[in-house]
C-alpha cells in the first residue's frame, strides 16, 4: 500500500501513533469492551439550560428501542426544528452516549430537539433490524411532534461514518414510503458503499491508511448485511435515483477511506436535482475530529453547526 502520512496535516500526528487496526471477530468484541470505545462522561445539560432523557421507543413486534433525548429547557411556545441523529462505529459498535457533546451543544446552540437513537448493532442484528429502527424514531419524532413542540416541517436527520450511512439510507427509506417527511441530511464521511475496498472497486491508495481500513470496511458490510441483498436503501449507493431526497449537507475528508463514495454520492445527488453542499478537507483522515484543538477540527465544528442551522432553519 503506498503510504499517505505525508500528506497528513501536521496538527493530527497523534493518528501516526494509533495501532494498526485488523477489524476481525476477535477485534470486534475487544472494541466494544476496551477504552478506545468507551463513551467519555456525559456532560452536565443543564449547565447548557438544555434537559437530556433517556427514552425506550415502543416498537410492535420488536425490543424497545433506546434513545436519549435531548430538550431546551425553556417556556417558549414557538415550535422548533427535530434533528434525529444516527451515531458511528462501522454498523458494529457504539452508542448514542458517544455523541452526547455534540448532540449537547447542537440543543443549545440551535434551540432544537435532538433524539439519539441505539439502533440494534450487527452482527447480532444485520439488516433490516437496525434500519427499522430508525425508521421508528423517525415516526415517533413526527407522532410526538405536538408534545415536544417540534415543527414537522423542519425534522432533520445525521451521522456521522455509518452514522451518517444510516442517515442515507434512512433518508431513501422515507422517501420511498411516503410517510414522514425529512428536511434535510447532515452526513459526516458517510458509509455508504459495500463496493468500497473490494476486489471489485479497490480504493485509491491514498485513503484508507488510517483508523478505517478496506479490510475493516469489507468486514462490517458482510456482518451489517449478512445474506440480505446489496440493494437500497440498506446501501445507499446503489439506489437506483436520488429524486426527491432532502437537501444535503455532507462532509469528507482527502485520506478517508469513503472519500470518492462520498464525493460520488453527492454528484449523484445533484444531478438528481437535490440542494447538495459538498465539503472537502484537505489532509484529514477518518476520525480526525478526535485530535483536540486543531484548525481542522474547529473548522469542521463551525461548518458542521452552521450548515446544520441553515438545514433546520434556525439561522
Amino acid at each position: 500500500m503506498t503510504s499517505s502520512k505525508h500528506l497528513l496535516d501536521p496538527e493530527l500526528s497523534p493518528m501516526l501513533e494509533a495501532p494498526a487496526f485488523k477489524l476481525n471477530d476477535e477485534a470486534m468484541a475487544q472494541a466494544r469492551i476496551t477504552p478506545i470505545t468507551k463513551t467519555a462522561p456525559l456532560g452536565d445539560p443543564a449547565a447548557l439550560g438544555i434537559t437530556r432523557e433517556e427514552i425506550f421507543i415502543t416498537c410492535e413486534g420488536a425490543p424497545d428501542i433506546p434513545a436519549l433525548l435531548y430538550r431546551p429547557a425553556t417556556n417558549d411556545k414557538k415550535l422548533v426544528p427535530g434533528y434525529l441523529h444516527m451515531h458511528g462505529g462501522g454498523y458494529l459498535f457504539g452508542e448514542a452516549k458517544g455523541s452526547d457533546a455534540t448532540n449537547l451543544s447542537i440543543c443549545s446552540k440551535l434551540g432544537v430537539v435532538v433524539l439519539s437513537v441505539d439502533y440494534r448493532l450487527a452482527p447480532e442484528h444485520p439488516i433490516p433490524g437496525p434500519l427499522d429502527d430508525c425508521y421508528v424514531a423517525l415516526a415517533w419524532l413526527h407522532n410526538n411532534a405536538s408534545d415536544l413542540g417540534i415543527d414537522v416541517t423542519r425534522i432533520g436527520i445525521g451521522g456521522e461514518s455509518a452514522g451518517g450511512g444510516m442517515a442515507a439510507a434512512l433518508a431513501i427509506k422515507a422517501r420511498d414510503a411516503n410517510e414522514y417527511e425529512i428536511c434535510h441530511q447532515q452526513l459526516t464521511y458517510p458509509m455508504l458503499d459495500d463496493r468500497t475496498g473490494s476486489d471489485e472497486h479497490p480504493a485509491d491508495p491514498l485513503v484508507g491508511e488510517f483508523i478505517w481500513t478496506a479490510q475493516s470496511n469489507q468486514y462490517a458490510w458482510n456482518a451489517y448485511l449478512a445474506d440480505t441483498p446489496r440493494t437500497a436503501p440498506q446501501v445507499p449507493a446503489r439506489a437506483e435515483s436520488l429524486v426527491g431526497l432532502p437537501p444535503t449537507w455532507m462532509h469528507t475528508v482527502t485520506l478517508d477511506l469513503f472519500r470518492d463514495e462520498n464525493i460520488a454520492y453527492a454528484n449523484r445527488l445533484m444531478a438528481a436535482g437535490v440542494p447538495t453542499e459538498l465539503s472537502v478537507f484537505p489532509g484529514g483522515c477518518h476520525g480526525y475530529q478526535g485530535v483536540p484543538n486543531t484548525y481542522l477540527g474547529k473548522r469542521y465544528a463551525h461548518e458542521f453547526m452552521d450548515a446544520l442551522a441553515r438545514g433546520l432553519g434556525t439561522r
